[in-house]
């Protein structure tokens, strides 16, 4: 059984918001099992929680935001990453701005954050999507329309390809498939 995770003391980190410049306190703290993870905005009059889920993100342009209600916080992809990496299920995040601290300007510096404060296991098993039927999402249509799909699989599969004419990505057509199971990588 994989284990849940949560952080073993609470740990801080001080920095600048990349997007609104604003100097913001991040505290990372200790959750129960089944908490999740869930943003704290304290520097309100009554602090309000935004646990992370796929319906809390509200926008995706040039950073990841999250809300609840009117309250938001930016720039959420580099901590959450992090979390993500550790395999962190369970965090309190409290902060005291709109948006998260750019800090080294990627997840390495809340690795060491996440380390530093010791990572625990937890006494009760991880949970875990399981997609049994195909799930395709798409936005626009034609040349300029993207699209997404997941398709049931024992193991773990991840197959894209990029199309997209640009000089800096210069990838129209490439294809590239890893499939975890057997550790096979293929490009097109």
């Amino acid at each position: 059984m994989l284990e849940q995770r949560t952080i073993k003391t609470l740990t801080k980190a001080v920095g600048v918001g990349l997007h609104g410049g604003q100097r913001v306190e991040l505290t990372l703290r200790p959750a129960a099992v089944d908490t999740g993870i869930v943003f704290r905005r304290v520097d309100l009059p009554n602090p309000v929680d935004i646990p992370i889920s796929a319906e809390s993100v509200t926008d995706t342009r040039l950073a990841s935001t999250i809300s609840n209600g009117d309250v938001k916080v930016h720039t959420v992809e580099h901590l959450m990453s992090a979390c993500a990496g550790l395999g962190i299920d369970n965090l309190y995040i409290d902060i005291t701005a709109e948006e998260v601290p750019i800090l080294d300007g990627s997840a390495s510096s809340f690795v060491y954050l996440l380390q530093s404060a010791g990572i625990v296991k937890q006494r009760a098993p991880k949970k875990f999507i399981r997609v049994t039927r195909p799930v395709e999402v798409r936005e626009g249509e034609g040349e300029k329309g993207k699209w997404a799909r997941l398709e049931p699989y024992h193991g773990f599969k991840l197959r894209f390809q990029i199309d997209f004419a640009h000089p800096a990505v210069d990838s129209t057509g490439q294809s590239v498939e890893f499939d975890m199971s057997s550790g096979v990588y293929t490009r097109d």
